[in-house]
């Protein structure tokens, strides 16, 4: 199967029935955010959201879609995030033979990965876009939807802490894990099978793995399935929240996007150029000279898999990158280096924790980073992946899913941002991992 084809497998967002194109989802979902929007901010500005017919059609129309629309969500992300997870860790298969390289292109990728997370998480601390509203309307919020959220977040109260905590990351039994959303046992579980999948190179393994394969592609084309009420979803929450939280929703999105924003451009242009300075010797600016089709690419489609085949094509003749090395970092970091899309999950859970007023401690933002990081592995090539992640991890920290309303009509627009971030990244891992190599850049003729 070749490597463009692998993440492919998601069903058009624009084709109708009829096989013409029809409306992008993207515009779809900006119709739906800027329709709720709109709607909830006249009733928040005239009868209130505390009007009986208003309380009627929250409690029985768009709250239950809303939450209709949240659970088809957790019921694939657990396959989900556990077949793109083992199968980002055993695409790695040249591992053995490529020794220095395969576990090069795994420390960066952690490192890297790291960093970007914790840029984000710095920023949104410092810059606080979540913060200043009103702490009696988040509450009624919170309150409005605490039936919905305890289902969610059951257990996330009781939580172990210290090294409880890190012990509970070994799951003694993966299947009551998955049952009780204990995410970073599942995550564990999954990275010791992709690792032992990579070490044991056997007829029965490679169709496991191809039943892993077809797993990740099935809940693929159902994430895609399910993506396509996000525009009606996205006008549920935005009606619901507007109506509560009127004009300071806009004040809090605002500073939102301009945080993200903020965080991939300096994740991209000052971390990703002091990385090829000092880790690779290679010039910044010859870099993103030569990256800039990839670049382009990347922010046009909001696809790591569509750029996939551009960024080989740079590699090789932009960067003149040795074949070898950059066909398996590239492929592999498609799936498994997404700096842009960790860095994002960050921002959002600590700015909805914000928003909602909701007191994360030094551990559980670690447990946010952490988890993150594990993430970018995750959901990378998934529609709109990202969401089941952050849904998730804020029912693990206490902070109420249903937030993620607040950001879906702006994911369009910050997906293409951290895809370029995605795949610039993969560049540049690519170029780092070549230094050093006989055919690599700056080698001896």
């Amino acid at each position: 199967m070749t490597p463009e084809h692998e993440r492919d497998t998601a069903p058009p967002e624009n084709t109708r029935h009829d096989g013409k194109p029809g409306m992008p989802l993207h515009w779809k979902m900006a119709i739906g955010f800027a329709a709720g929007l709109v709607l909830g901010l006249i009733v928040h500005s005239t009868v209130g959201a505390d009007a009986p017919w208003v309380q009627w059609v929250t409690r029985n129309v768009t709250t239950p879609a809303g939450t209709l629309f949240l659970r088809l969500i957790f019921m694939l992300v657990i396959p989900l995030l556990f077949s793109a997870l083992v199968m980002g860790v055993a695409e790695m298969g040249d591992v053995r033979s490529l020794g220095r390289i395969g576990w090069r292109t795994l420390a960066y990728t952690i490192v890297v990965s790291g960093i970007a997370v914790i840029l984000g998480l710095v920023l949104v601390n410092w810059l606080q876009p979540g913060a200043g509203v009103d702490p009696a309307r988040a509450q009624a919020l919170l309150n409005e939807g605490a039936e919905r959220a305890n289902a969610i977040v059951g257990s996330a109260s009781g939580q172990p802490k210290g090294l409880d905590m890190l012990v509970s990351i070994v799951p003694d039994n993966v299947v009551k894990a998955a049952a009780e959303n204990t995410i970073l046992a599942v995550m564990f579980f999954a990275l010791m099978l992709g690792i032992g999948l990579v070490l044991t190179r056997t007829r029965a393994t490679e169709t496991l793995q191809r039943g892993i394969e077809g797993l990740f592609d099935v809940s693929m084309t159902l994430i895609g399935l399910v993506i396509r009420l996000a525009p009606y979803a996205v006008f549920c929450f935005m009606f619901n929240l507007a109506a509560l939280f009127g004009w300071e929703l806009l004040r809090s999105l605002g500073a939102y996007v301009s945080v993200v924003v903020l965080a991939l451009a300096l994740h991209q242009f000052v971390v990703y150029s002091l990385v090829l300075k000092f880790a690779a010797g290679y010039s910044p600016m010859r870099f993103f000279r030569g990256v800039q089709e990839a670049m382009v690419m990347a922010f046009s489609t909001a696809s790591s898999n569509a750029t996939l085949p551009t960024s080989l094509r740079v590699a090789d003749e932009k960067l003149g990158l040795p074949n070898r090395v950059s066909r398996f970092v590239l492929t592999v970091g498609a799936t498994a280096n997404q700096n842009g899309t960790a860095l994002f999950e960050g921002v959002t859970v600590l700015f909805l924790a914000q928003f909602f007023g909701v007191e994360l401690t030094l551990a559980q933002q670690f447990t946010v980073m952490f988890v993150c990081i594990l993430g970018g592995i995750g959901t990378a090539g998934v529609p709109a992946g990202s969401l089941p992640v952050v849904a998730l991890i804020c029912g693990m920290v206490g902070v109420p899913p249903e937030g993620i309303g607040l950001i879906l009509g702006v994911d369009r627009f910050l997906d293409m941002c951290r895809t370029t971030l995605n795949v610039t990244g993969d560049l540049m891992l690519a170029t780092v991992v070549s230094k050093g190599e006989p055919d690599g850049p700056g080698a001896a003729p």
